[in-house]
């Protein structure tokens, strides 16, 4: 659990102390970060000095525990937060997620000790990532990457692991890893440990500079008091699962109002109206507006859908237990559904309505679609529709994972 850095070496963090200032700086960030994520995405720039200005606004400390010196604020914030900076650029706003996740994971399973040292460095402007998933497992949810006792009071790691998102920009990366008894546990892993590989091989067509490569674990030391419960998030109801899904629902969201606000502009400012119209302008088009009301509608609902489920996972944390919790993943289960839909018909829709022009390379318009195709392919919808169905139908609770 130590590090070398001191905190004078820390780069000049805000220190938010609220929702309401959470969201201000979001906002105020997004036009920042807006401004060349085309170019991001075309090139394929890894967004280095974006990460620095988005950590130092102090937006990656809002979840730590107000007790601990952070803002502690509700999903609703966190989850509009999230939207807002994938609006300006999707890819950026995946970046955090599983940062806010390892947070809620110490809060959840750390001890005294852990939560009090890593909070302090995520306020101080350190960054986790994530080595979660593997690939060549016989399914998503079947981890091989090692932790075993090195017979001197710590551990070694032996594994590798793919769709890292965020470890190749993070301090630090919490590692899922199955230990001597067969019991899967979050081991928190320097950037630097000797051993550890963090490759940059995401090739994926969405999602560019995500950082979504391997992470390979090649006999990595990491000290007992750097361990921490990770199935045990999931054995007893805690609205762990929920927010991860909550934070994938508004990244969708926030791709979706990205590629809805390209396609009022560009039908506004470049579309040419259809010869059988009889009007003037695309923008009169009266199908081109039919169109877009229904899109809008799609949009509201699914804003309002998140809102609500951000509310439920409130409820969830405040008193955690088997129904609070299954109502919050019944209800972000409900987000998700409509937010990758709308991301995607959003996506499509720009084409459709705004013509040939907009599928001009220089324009790059076709990222917001690949973004969420990408995105929205971390877990099947079609098990969530089944899971709110046997909800409603059979008074069945869902079941407890990352990915409902």
């Amino acid at each position: 659990m130590s590090s070398s850095a001191s905190v004078a070496e820390f780069p000049l963090v805000a220190r938010i102390h609220d929702d309401a200032q959470a969201l201000a700086a979001a906002h105020a960030l997004a036009v920042e970060l807006q401004r060349e994520a085309a170019v991001r995405d075309r090139e394929r720039r890894l967004p280095w000095p974006e990460l620095e200005r988005y950590v130092r606004s102090g937006l990656w400390g809002i979840t730590v525990p107000q007790a601990y010196g952070g803002a502690g604020v509700s999903h609703v914030t966190l989850a509009e937060v999230t939207a807002i900076i994938a609006a300006a650029d999707g890819a950026i706003g995946q970046i955090p997620q599983n940062h806010y996740y390892a947070v809620e994971l110490i809060r959840l399973n750390g001890s005294e000790a852990q939560q009090r040292f890593y909070f302090e460095r995520v306020l101080q402007g350190e960054r986790f990532g994530n080595a979660l998933a593997e690939i060549g497992t016989k399914t998503s949810a079947e981890r091989r990457t090692r932790l075993s006792a090195d017979g001197h009071g710590a551990y070694r790691i032996n594994g590798r692991k793919f769709y890292a998102t965020g470890a190749l920009f993070a301090d630090w990366v919490p590692t899922s890893v199955i230990d001597d008894n067969g019991v899967q546990q979050l081991a928190i892993v320097s950037r630097q440990a000797t051993g550890l590989s963090i490759i940059d091989d995401w090739s994926g067509f969405g999602q560019r500079t995500t950082g979504s490569g391997s992470a390979v674990f090649d006999n990595v030391a990491v000290a007992a008091d750097a361990v921490l419960g990770f199935q045990a998030a999931y054995e007893q109801p805690t609205p762990a699962g929920p927010l991860a899904q909550l934070l994938h629902a508004a990244i969708d969201l926030g791709i979706a109002r990205a590629a809805y606000a390209d396609l009022i502009r560009f039908v506004k400012t470049r579309s040419r109206p259809w010869i059988d119209s009889g009007v003037e302008r695309a923008s009169d088009d009266p199908l081109t507006i039919h169109a877009v009301g229904d899109l809008t509608i799609q949009l509201h609902a699914a804003e309002a859908l998140l809102e609500r489920a951000a509310r439920k996972v409130d409820d969830a944390r405040a008193e955690a237990n088997a129904d609070t919790v299954a109502a919050a993943s019944i209800a972000v289960a409900e987000a998700r559904v409509l937010s990758t839909d709308v991301s995607l018909a959003a996506g499509s829709k720009l084409f459709e309505l705004a013509g040939s022009q907009a599928t001009l390379a220089e324009h790059n318009l076709d990222r917001h679609w690949r973004n969420a195709r990408t995105h929205t392919l971390h877990d099947p919808v079609r098990w969530k529709y089944h899971a709110i169905g046997n909800y409603y139908l059979n008074d069945k609770n869902p079941p407890r994972h990352g990915a409902l």
